[in-house]
């Protein structure tokens, strides 16, 4: 998963993607340590997804970009273009059977 420090440069390669996902984490989050690993584990299962990482204290604006009220939030982009969300509790099972149906509709 590629770390940003600055919400332009992440718009702009997410502008870039087929399909994204963007893990919003807080620097002192539980939640959000205990959960970073196993969302890189199910990105690793996806080699054509794009993943992304931002905490919001790197990039406040963040926050009003993608209407974030709590962290951590795993956005998923098809074509640049918000698709889903899931925030606070996200069940790892059915991130991995989304990304898998958005993977054969897009790549197959």
């Amino acid at each position: 998963m590629e770390r940003y420090y600055e919400i332009e440069t992440l718009k702009e390669q997410i502008a870039k993607s087929q399909l994204a996902l963007l893990y919003i984490s807080g620097a002192n989050c539980s939640v959000c340590h205990s959960l970073l690993p196993q969302v890189e584990e199910v990105v690793k299962q996806f080699p054509e997804l794009d993943a992304y990482q931002i905490e919001v204290e790197d990039a406040p604006a963040v926050a009003g970009e993608y209407t974030i009220f709590t962290v951590p939030v795993v956005i998923i982009f098809v074509d640049g273009k918000e698709y889903d969300r899931k925030a606070r509790f996200v069940p790892i099972e059915e991130l991995k059977q989304q990304l898998a149906k958005l993977k054969s509709l897009i790549f197959e």
